[in-house]
């Protein structure tokens, strides 16, 4: 077989925290692989017309260095399509940037990329609004821009927690409790006096136990979760926000509910999914970068990376 040649599209690489990134523990499973290796950023991105969609890319070796973990080979512009497959890795914010890149993106699909997610795909699954194809797996949730509707849903439910749809990492996430203290202010702040769409979600008392993250790869979950636990008097289990990470075996029940999913949404082009269960309600669907491949391998010696990986190769030999 010829050596392969990936493309990360993704954050910029020297704000890479090594010991935990996804995309890099990716990396060093393909370059494990024998694979060659480049990254760019979504602003890379570029097309003409009578052309195609190309990016200035920088060509990498990785190093094994903590400190300086990898070094260019070569920068260089190359059409998408010249790449046996390229992973789109940019995390949030989901905003008009990122779906102006899905579209270029899509473009270099047409003209015959192969892209992980698929952009379409990305587009169609915003990771909060995702949860919506499967209210069987949800706690009581409402999506709206009234605030007198959120009023409404707090009365009936008591214990809320309201999110922007566009956050990551637990930004702007509130609890508001039977006192309904501050909801008010709460939802002008989220919702921007209405002109933004927020969601509401009735609370889910097991986020004591942890937030998991349950990983759908091809379709098939991994048998390990990682249980993202609040800490002292933080309501959000978000690694970013704090939470501790514990990696767990998957359960029966969240087994059923990630093949549930990953039978529903694999086939339209999601290869990597990151499914956020609390207690056995689903949060979030998170498609565009999700992570916990390295806590997860590191705890339980599971390899995440090399089940991607595996994955990716099967997908890429299926051919266009």
């Amino acid at each position: 077989m010829s050596q392969r040649n990936i493309l990360f599209v993704a954050d910029p690489l020297d704000e890479f925290k090594i010991y935990k990134d996804t995309t890099f523990s990716m990396m060093r499973e393909a370059q494990r692989r024998g694979w060659r290796i480049a990254a760019c950023l979504p602003q890379d991105l570029q097309w003409v017309s009578g052309g195609h969609v190309t990016a200035t890319v920088r060509q990498i070796t990785l190093t094994g260095d903590a400190m300086h973990w990898y070094h260019d080979d070569i920068i260089e512009t190359k059409a998408l399509k010249d790449f046996d497959v390229v992973l789109m890795r940019k995390d949030p914010p989901f905003d008009a940037e990122y779906i102006y890149a899905t579209h270029l993106l899509e473009q270099a699909e047409r003209e015959g990329a192969r892209v992980v997610n698929k952009p379409r795909a990305l587009r169609d699954h915003p990771e909060k609004l995702a949860i919506m194809e499967f209210p069987q797996f949800t706690t009581p949730t409402l999506v709206t821009r009234s605030a007198e509707s959120v009023k409404a849903f707090h009365a009936e439910h008591g214990d809320i927690i309201l999110k922007p749809l566009d956050g990551m990492g637990g930004m702007g996430i509130f609890r508001v409790r039977q006192d309904a203290l501050n909801l008010g202010s709460i939802v002008e702040t989220l919702n921007k006096g209405g002109a933004e769409t927020i969601m509401v979600q009735r609370f889910v008392p097991q986020i004591v136990d942890g937030d998991k993250r349950i990983l759908i790869i091809g379709g098939v979950p991994a048998p390990f979760v990682l249980a993202r636990i609040p800490q002292g008097t933080e309501v959000r289990g978000n690694l970013a926000a704090g939470g501790k990470g514990v990696a767990q075996p998957l359960t029966e029940r969240n087994r059923e509910i990630a093949e549930t999913v990953g039978k529903a949404l694999a086939p339209r082009g999601l290869l990597l999914i990151g499914l956020d269960v609390i207690g056995d309600s689903v949060t979030e669907i998170n498609v565009t970068s999700p992570t916990c491949f390295q806590e997860i391998t590191d705890q339980t010696g599971f390899d995440v990376p090399a089940m991607f990986i595996d994955a990716l190769e099967v997908e890429l030999e299926k051919g266009p």
